[in-house]
């Protein structure tokens, strides 16, 4: 594939094919008369080639694993594993409890430095609670990376780079309620 959108571009058909207008209940426990459907830009090969395409310049040198986490920060790694060759580990809400019994799949973590991989971002709760269950299993991590972040990750313990914000789309739906 090759690289047809601008930044802006992207932006555009991001906000064409994934933003739903009504009443959302968020992750957060918030209000939304907005919400971006991430599974209808992850599942569309050329808009993930170039979400990943764009994101990779956020990826620091010294990263040695993509943490995807579940469940629409898994195909964003995995986009990213396969433009840049750094591998992924998927990362799971709570560990299965069957088979290995973990959370963190696909590589080892301990000791390794990892690059947090979410898709949306309101409050960055999901991401606070994997980078908690993570250090506790010995990995590194001071950064994460997000596709939309939607601004509610002011007091956040890591870096966070956001390839969008609301202020790169039209803005003229962004309502939250608490």
């Amino acid at each position: 594939m090759q690289i047809k959108w601008d930044k802006k571009e992207l932006a555009q058909r991001l906000e064409q094919i994934s933003l739903l207008k009504g009443s959302f209940k968020l992750r957060s426990g918030q209000t939304s008369s907005f919400y971006f459907d991430k599974y209808r830009f992850e599942s569309d090969p050329e808009l993930l080639f170039h979400v990943a395409f764009y994101l990779k310049s956020f990826i620091p040198q010294d990263i040695d694993l993509l943490a995807g986490l579940e469940m629409g920060g898994i195909p964003i790694a995995t986009a990213l594993s396969l433009q840049t060759g750094i591998p992924c580990v998927f990362i799971r809400k709570q560990a299965k409890t069957y088979g290995t019994c973990s959370f963190a799949e696909g590589q080892k973590i301990s000791g390794k430095k990892l690059l947090l991989v979410e898709d949306i971002i309101t409050t960055g709760g999901q991401v606070l609670l994997s980078f908690e269950d993570l250090k506790k299993e010995g990995a590194v991590i001071d950064t994460a990376v997000c596709v939309i972040n939607r601004g509610g990750a002011d007091k956040f313990p890591l870096k966070l780079h956001s390839l969008f914000t609301l202020d790169d789309f039209s803005g003229d739906w962004a309502v939250v309620k608490k």
